[in-house]
């Protein structure tokens, strides 16, 4: 199946990243969130982003009014009946996801595609709450979506060859660098990474060093072009705790068992670059 046109559920920061590289790569988008006022925010977001890459001389701006003319946004599911491939990009919350997921499947002609962002959550049971789970499957992007090139293709257990190929020719196509990965929580990198942080927070509550000198630690001494707490807050201190939650009742591990103080700032609504404070301040 060729993708021509992509239908984007969330037009948050995830959402309208990836409809950014569709839309740049010339395929139409469709970019559906459930206010008028946050879809037309993401297209904003779009925009300056496009504006920064035209100061950089990496696109004209005839190509940022052709990408932009690609984008189309709405509140209604109904608009997303003609695309090939549905990306659901919602925050990550199982519950809301399996909303989403059986709402479309509801709607969608059968073989259409459908995939969701989702950085933790099992492929194989949100593929298994709709009637084409064969046709199902995770595309993890990585934030921010426009720049960064990776794209984690997970297959579920019931995901065919057929849907992951025609995945991983799109994610070419975006310009992306794919690795196909199986159905585990965590998947690969954020099984890796998130673990990293919250023990970066641990190290941060018992006094070891300052906020500053982990990161710079991380940075000089592996080579990281981002320190752990830093990227914490970039990422949002409740996705981080939402994924370490996940792990830790998937493994049963408690190796997983996520900092207290991560728990704490997220209480106090210290979430991150997204709410002015986090680790740092804003």
């Amino acid at each position: 199946m060729s993708i021509q046109t992509v239908g984007i559920v969330g037009a948050g920061t995830m959402g309208n990243g990836i409809a950014q590289a569709c839309a740049v790569s010339g395929i139409q988008v469709v970019m559906v969130d459930i206010s008028e006022a946050a879809v037309q925010k993401g297209l904003a977001t779009v925009a300056g982003s496009l504006d920064r890459l035209i100061k950089k001389e990496k696109i004209t701006a005839a190509d940022k009014e052709q990408a932009l003319a690609r984008i189309k946004t709405s509140t209604s599911y109904d608009d997303l009946k003609g695309a090939q491939l549905v990306i659901e990009a919602a925050t990550e919350n199982y519950d809301l996801k399996v909303k989403i997921l059986q709402q479309l499947d509801a709607l969608l002609a059968p073989e259409v595609l459908i995939a969701t962002n989702t950085s933790s959550i099992s492929i194989t049971q949100l593929g298994a709450v709709t009637r084409r789970a064969d046709k199902f499957i995770g595309m993890h992007f990585f934030n921010p979506v426009p720049m960064m090139a990776m794209v984690e293709i997970i297959r579920g257990l019931q995901t065919s060859d057929a849907t992951h190929d025609t995945v991983k020719a799109l994610s070419e196509k975006l310009g992306k660098s794919p690795i196909t990965v199986k159905n585990a929580p965590g998947f690969v990198v954020n099984r890796i990474l998130v673990p990293m942080i919250n023990e970066a927070f641990q190290v941060l509550s018992e006094g070891t060093a300052s906020a500053e000198d982990i990161d710079a630690g991380m940075k000089l001494g592996c080579n990281q072009p981002i320190g752990p707490l830093a990227l914490a807050d970039m990422i949002g201190l409740d996705v981080c705790l939402a994924v370490m939650e996940v792990y830790l009742k998937e493994f049963g591990d408690s190796k997983y068992r996520p900092c207290y103080l991560l728990r704490e700032m997220v209480a106090a609504g210290r979430l991150g670059r997204k709410t002015g404070q986090g680790v740092y301040t804003y």
